[in-house]
């Protein structure tokens, strides 16, 4: 088992490169067959899904527009319970499908207020692709419609997911090792 170091913490490696591979396969499976009557727009929460976004997009089969928004309800490693729309949305949303892509869904507040703000905007549907999720800290109603990897609720990085800004480029994913 390997330890790497980011920051101030220290992780040890949990999902292979492998197995985020075959799990972002399935994904864009799932996405392809849903969207094969219709071109969706991926809307890509940055900074954390820019990584699962682009390896997801390279097994689309399906024709797409891709938009960029940046949220965050991240501290050090810690989900707060407050989400903060940084970067917005800049075009015509209005009628359209939209999936929803992120690197993890915990708690689901970003998901939530991505949700809303997007049904204010009269999308047609909004479906979430996410390459993790953590069931035991997820309590909302909205549906998780499609997941990569079911995973313990443990703080992670690597593979877009970051500590305090670093670890993003990390090709597998690590845990924390708790102090």
């Amino acid at each position: 088992m390997s330890v790497i170091q980011v920051d101030d913490r220290k992780f040890v490696s949990y999902i292979s490169e492998k197995e985020i591979d075959n799990a972002i396969e399935k994904v864009a499976e799932q996405v392809n067959e849903e969207y094969k009557n219709d071109v969706p727009i991926i809307l890509l929460v940055l900074n954390g899904s820019i990584i699962f976004g682009a390896d997801l997009l390279k097994h689309l089969t399906i024709p797409c527009r891709v938009s960029c928004i940046r949220v965050s309800s991240y501290d050090g490693t810690k989900s707060t319970a407050t989400v903060k729309n940084i970067i917005g949305l800049a075009e015509d949303i209005e009628n359209q499908r939209v999936l929803v892509v992120e690197d993890i869904v915990d708690t689901g507040n970003t998901y939530a207020f991505l949700h809303k703000m997007l049904l204010e905007h009269h999308v047609k549907d909004v479906k979430i692709a996410t390459l993790t999720f953590k069931p035991d800290s997820y309590k909302l109603p909205l549906p998780i419609d499609f997941i990569g990897m079911e995973i313990e609720n443990k703080f992670i990085v690597g593979r877009g997911l970051d500590y305090n800004g670093l670890g993003r480029n990390l090709r597998e994913i690590y845990q924390v090792v708790e102090k």
